[in-house]
């Protein structure tokens, strides 16, 4: 498949990186310049993933809004630490907001484990931002039953002898197939660090040990607690949001505008559907915006 324009257009444009201070961590950031006065986006990965999964989404979005994306800690360029809150995940989104400029009409828009992070930033600092905007993320219906048996993180990072090496070793998680080959190699291309010994993934592979607040049930208390305009994009494949997901968060707290699947797409949906997934962004953020 060739890589289509869009892509490069995307990739190539002008950004400014930098990096704030939460907590004696530094947190890296990329801000993408938008229309004077427009509103702001506040980009959130997922767990083990970090700022640059958006760069070929940003930029299109950056029409529109000031957007910026942020590496969590212990994750892509930002320091580790030796223990990690919900808490200091959401001090962060407040940080690098400030530090970007971001007006307070600004939309948190959060995937997977960032949609529970930007849960804890808006419950707690919904004064500082205007809505938030769930990426296949949410709160699980406690009757459902949790797959256990997939992959577990820990213990001491594996080494490869070479970047390469390490980037043909990188895959999503949860597995999943994804068309667009050329957003995988992007992706893994900026995965890896060097570290001594050789080359490692871009994230604390001591993080699941030591990590605070992250539970579902504290999700679901902060999505009963939150005040802001809420919206959902999520995908019609995922295997980690159900029907019975979307059911039971309707029941706990209404969304503010409907909620969007994306047909074929799974859990990453901005990779299965990227151009579909920019288009029910730019119509949902302003809805939430108006609403708030």
């Amino acid at each position: 498949m060739a890589i289509p324009q869009w892509f490069w257009d995307a990739v190539e444009a002008p950004r400014h990186d930098d990096a704030v201070e939460v907590d004696d961590a530094d947190v890296t950031y990329t801000r993408w310049e938008g229309p004077a006065g427009a509103p702001g986006l506040l980009l959130v990965h997922g767990m083990n993933a970090h700022r640059r999964w958006w760069d070929f989404i940003a930029p299109q979005l950056a029409e529109q809004f000031q957007v910026a994306a942020l590496d969590l800690a212990g994750m892509g360029d930002a320091d580790d630490r030796y223990d990690y809150s919900a808490e200091l995940w959401a001090e962060s989104l407040v940080a690098v907001a400030d530090a970007a400029g971001l007006p307070p009409n600004t939309l948190i828009v959060g995937h997977s484990f960032g949609g529970r992070i930007g849960l804890e930033a808006a419950a707690r600092h919904g004064s500082r931002f205007a809505g938030l905007l769930l990426v296949d993320a949410g709160v699980r219906d406690p009757a459902e039953a949790v797959d256990q048996s997939g992959p577990r993180v820990g213990g001491r990072p594996v080494l490869y002898p070479d970047a390469e090496t390490a980037q043909q070793r990188f895959r999503l998680q949860p597995p999943q197939s994804c068309e667009h080959e050329f957003l995988l190699t992007y992706i893994a291309k900026h995965s890896v660090m060097a570290i001594d010994g050789g080359y490692a993934f871009k994230f604390d592979t001591d993080m699941p040990e030591v990590m605070t607040g992250v539970d579902r049930d504290r999700a679901e208390a902060n999505l009963r607690a939150l005040t802001l305009p809420l919206g959902l994009i999520y995908g019609e494949d995922s295997e980690l949001f159900s029907k019975n997901t979307l059911g039971y968060m309707e029941s706990v707290r209404p969304f503010t505008v409907p909620p969007v699947g994306l047909a074929k797409a799974q859990h990453h949906l901005f990779l299965d559907q990227p151009l579909a997934f920019i288009a029910a962004l730019r119509e949902l953020a302003p809805a939430l915006l108006a609403a708030a």
